[in-house]
């Protein structure tokens, strides 16, 4: 039976603006001007409102960084592919940047009901709840909240010893190992307190992780959740059929 012939829509005007000025960006460097966007959007023979969305689709994936009353520049490439069974840190520093984190706060709390039931814990009981800022390159990047197993007796102190690396604290001092790693990704907009923290405006594109990791016992140890640049990172995750060496985060 022969098929009826469909025919292709004309991708939006926006779209095909956003097409061409990419192509553009990528004869560019990094940190180079756009043309003013009067001068652009007549090279490009398109309006000024169409020119903007497409602009502000670019800013948005990370191509381009938009500073009011600067310009649009061309903006860096993305930081560092955040990997299951690896560190932020490791991560970074295999592209020779270096990776920071601040304790905001280290908490023993209640866990609420979203947590009890992630590390399988019974009502009313408690967690340690360490939120962090990290910090690659003296940008900061993103906002962590880690909701750990306890007993992890005088950990704010551990934490201000060792520099506030949480992983090297709890292999260190605990002997705590993870051995295995759930991964949840979804996008999400900044929170005007998450703006703040991250410098970037409200509303900001972001890539959330809420990851669920385990001891070689299988014992749920850790519930976090991740808020990270959408501009700055990308996300990779690997599969294999066969064993496979897993390190800490």
């Amino acid at each position: 039976m022969m098929l009826p012939r469909t025919r292709h829509a004309e991708p939006p005007r926006y779209f095909r603006a956003k097409l061409e000025l990419q192509r553009r960006i990528d004869r560019l460097g990094h940190g180079d001007t756009l043309p003013a966007e009067r001068r652009l959007a007549e090279d490009l023979g398109v309006s000024r409102t169409t020119l903007r969305k497409a602009l502000a689709e670019l800013s948005a994936e990370g191509v381009l960084r938009r500073e009011h009353g600067s310009g649009t520049y061309v903006a860096p490439p993305k930081v560092v592919r955040v990997r299951q069974l690896t560190s932020l840190s490791e991560d970074v520093g295999v592209d020779g940047k270096t990776v920071d984190s601040r304790v905001l706060a280290c908490d023993h709390v209640p866990a609420d009901a979203e947590t009890q039931a992630a590390l399988g814990l019974p009502r009313g009981a408690r967690v340690y709840r360490v939120t962090r800022l990290r910090i690659v390159d003296d940008e900061p990047l993103a906002i962590e909240i880690a909701h750990l197993r306890g007993p992890l007796r005088g950990l704010a102190g551990r934490l201000a010893q060792d520099g506030a690396s949480l992983y090297e604290a709890l292999r260190v001092h605990y002997s705590r190992e993870i051995a295995a790693v759930e991964d949840t990704v979804e996008t999400a907009l900044a929170s005007p307190d998450e703006a703040e923290l991250l410098q970037v405006p409200t509303a900001h594109p972001m890539l959330m992780v809420h990851r669920l990791a385990r001891g070689a016992d299988g014992i749920a140890l850790e519930w976090t959740r991740s808020v990270y640049r959408g501009d700055r990172f990308t996300f990779v995750a690997r599969a294999t059929t066969g064993p496979a060496a897993t390190t800490g985060r």
